[in-house]
């Protein structure tokens, strides 16, 4: 990284690597602790700023085993006494804090399809969990990752931003949608995509409660705030984390079935990539990414004029290959060049329009193990030889970020 010339390095701290049993009362892991510090202190001594990311999905097991993690208002509770450990122990160094990575993604994916942990769904759906509710359990772990993330930015302005001088944040993922027709109904559609996927959290850090599509939508089975953990909620960040990838048609689906409830079905539309007959460019066929630079504009543009316009970071874009081609074939990465490229010079057109972007952060900067698609998914600015020692090699796209960033 530092030769390529970056300046920062996104990572995220594991809750369970530092507190196995998820508080310092349940004993402290010391080696945990220890390999942080040492990242931190050699991030510093190499000119880089660290953007530490306080949650990315991996909760204590202990604490799903008491409490069912992210379903219990009691999460509130062992989250803030977990990121207090990290400001006391690392706060003097790191001035970027990030509460959660991507809350939609792990409420949706770990509570509705069951795709990723804890591993919960209605029975009928494809998962065929033993357990949960694709109906409304997402929308409670919603409910209190928020309210864990501003009692969480509370106690860091309270007690250490005056001190430690660091920024506090949140990172959201989301899609830029489109509407698939000009009717007023497609439209909607894309809207309403938009705040089930981004208003869904947005809307509550900046107004103190959900949007009103997802309330109308939803009815009962959206939790409520009270008047106090709304105002704790406005304007509970220095900074907006957003994860962009890509971009969807949308379809309006009024049919979605009533009797079985799901967040997966909840915003009454369908998504896909093509329209009139054209698919949006992707870089292989099963991959959920459609390449669509101008939605990263409309995404900061649109924050802009609906969000108070707030600092962002981009903190992840990229784009990812198959892992099915060898030396060094793999390393003439031209479609992850006109990615990064591309999207660039949209990013670039939404801060001269006024949006407020501070930062640009590539996923990934070496090829890495990707959730469900383990090492088949390459979106590295350096090839990992997985078959030979794990040896690094610059891909074309390293070398164009090198000189990039030199201009």
């Amino acid at each position: 990284m530092k030769k390529m010339g970056m300046d920062a390095f996104r990572f995220s701290i594991s809750w369970p690597r530092i507190l196995p049993n998820g508080s310092p009362s349940g004993g402290i892991n010391k080696e945990g602790v220890d390999f942080y510090n040492n990242l931190i202190n050699e991030i510093l001594s190499n000119g880089m700023q660290p953007f530490v990311t306080l949650f990315h999905w991996d909760l204590p097991q202990a604490i799903e085993d008491k409490y069912l993690g992210f379903l219990s208002p009691l999460i509130s509770r062992d989250y803030v006494e977990y990121v207090e450990f990290c400001f006391k122990e690392f706060g003097d160094r790191v001035k970027h804090w990030i509460t959660f990575n991507e809350p939609v993604v792990f409420c949706s994916m770990g509570y509705a399809s069951s795709t990723f942990a804890p591993g919960r769904c209605s029975p009928w759906e494809a998962g065929k969990c033993s357990a949960g509710n694709s109906g409304t359990e997402p929308y409670i772990c919603g409910h209190n990752m928020l309210l864990a993330h501003s009692a969480a930015v509370k106690l860091y302005k309270d007690k250490y931003q005056g001190i430690q001088n660091g920024k506090i944040g949140i990172t959201h993922a989301t899609h830029w949608f489109l509407p698939h027709s000009s009717s007023k109904a497609d439209s909607a559609a894309a809207k309403r995509s938009l705040d089930f996927m981004y208003g869904w959290f947005m809307n509550p850090l900046t107004f103190g409660d959900y949007p009103i599509s997802m309330r109308k939508s939803l009815g009962n089975r959206l939790p409520k705030f009270t008047e106090e953990q709304s105002e704790l909620l406005k304007g509970s960040h220095d900074f907006i984390g957003i994860n962009y990838y890509s971009t969807f048609y949308v379809i309006n689906n009024p049919a979605s079935n009533s009797l079985l409830k799901s967040y997966n079905t909840d915003s009454k539309a369908n998504l896909t990539g093509e329209n009139n007959g054209i698919q949006l460019p992707k870089p292989f066929a099963s991959s959920f990414i459609n390449i669509y630079p101008p939605g990263i504009r409309d995404l900061m543009l649109y924050t802009k004029s609906n969000y108070k316009n707030p600092v962002i970071y981009i903190t992840e874009n990229g784009v990812h290959e198959l892992n099915n081609k060898t030396l060094p074939d793999v390393l003439n990465d031209e479609i992850r060049v006109s990615y990064h490229h591309d999207h660039l010079l949209a990013l670039r057109s939404a801060i001269r329009d006024g949006a407020d972007v501070r930062g640009y952060f590539a996923w990934s900067f070496m090829d890495d193990f990707e959730w469900g698609s383990g090492y088949t998914h390459l979106f590295g600015l350096y090839f990992v030889d997985y078959s030979n020692n794990l040896t690094r090699h610059p891909k074309k796209s390293s070398f164009w970020f090198t000189q990039f960033l030199k201009k």
